[in-house]
């Protein structure tokens, strides 16, 4: 009976460490998803007392044509950052792992962007891609391009934005993986020069398979925060010129916000919550089998 006790007692004190973590899970994540599937179904824009319409909202969606430009958009922006995001953060994480004198410095100047907030980097490319005066277009002019409208130009400022945001974050995925490079076993290393093994060798069958697992949670997070993408085209651009920078979270916060139809918004907010998690299931169904982690 004395050892029952102590393990509830250990129990107990678990859980209320726990606590103040599930309460902040509850409060401001489940309840709000919660909440907005209920608040779906209705007609309401805060002033007035909420009418139920039932599926109605989603049925206006199917036929709105600016959230079918925002749900392009968004798709077309996951295409475009997601790949080259990875791609530019695990260059960075490989010669980062490179035994040079003063690497750390450069480790830490490639994180620095990572710390900086993101309305100040936003700001700053705004002025960088500015077409009458950003150093961009004027480095351009040297060579004797001419000025090209990187935030105007409705075919090219969601690519701007995305390759602003690339600079920002590569650091934060190259961290990952460059503490995943550094868990890989010298030994490996050691006993694959004795077999004469070839630099992209070595990175083909030692690097790459044991990074699954960096490389894994990387991609899954990478494309979930892509689909949520809203502070950058806020700051930039605010969705224009016309449509050209809508995703779904910014006309959510429009809708919600500016035209006060918060059933409307939450409806949009369900659709991006099911797409995103549609997408992460078919990718864990297709990364998680190369995934080996170690006993």
């Amino acid at each position: 009976m004395k050892r029952l006790s102590i393990r509830t007692a250990d129990a107990i004190s678990g859980y209320l460490f726990i606590l103040p973590a599930l309460l902040g899970l509850f409060v401001f994540l489940l309840f709000p998803i919660i909440e907005s599937f209920f608040i779906s179904l209705f007609d309401w824009n805060i002033s007035t007392a909420p009418k139920f319409i039932g599926v109605s909202n989603f049925k206006a969606l199917s036929t709105d044509e600016i959230f079918i430009t925002a749900l392009g958009n968004t798709f077309k922006w996951v295409i475009f950052y997601v790949p080259l995001s990875i791609f530019a953060s695990f260059l960075l994480a490989l010669a980062m792992d490179m035994p040079i004198r003063g690497i750390s410095f450069f480790r830490a100047f490639f994180y620095l962007p990572v710390v900086v907030p993101v309305v100040v980097v936003s700001l700053l490319f705004t002025w960088i891609y500015n077409k009458d005066f950003g150093i961009l277009n004027y480095i351009l002019s040297i060579f004797g391009v001419k000025p090209v409208g990187w935030l105007s130009d409705p075919k090219i400022a969601i690519y701007s934005i995305a390759f602003m945001c690339i600079w920002k974050w590569a650091g934060y995925n190259m961290l990952i993986f460059l503490a995943a490079l550094k868990g890989i076993p010298d030994t490996l290393y050691e006993a694959a020069q004795l077999e004469g093994i070839t630099p992209l060798q070595k990175l083909w069958y030692i690097k790459l398979p044991l990074l699954m697992p960096a490389i894994y949670f990387v991609v899954l997070t990478c494309v979930i925060d892509a689909f949520q993408i809203f502070s950058e085209v806020y700051v930039m651009t605010n969705g224009g010129p016309g449509y050209s920078t809508y995703t779904v979270s910014f006309f959510i916060w429009k809708t919600a916000f500016a035209y006060t139809r918060m059933g409307y918004a939450c409806s949009m907010a369900v659709v991006l919550f099911i797409i995103i998690m549609l997408v992460t299931l078919i990718q864990d169904k297709f990364l998680n089998k190369r995934v080996q982690y170690e006993d």
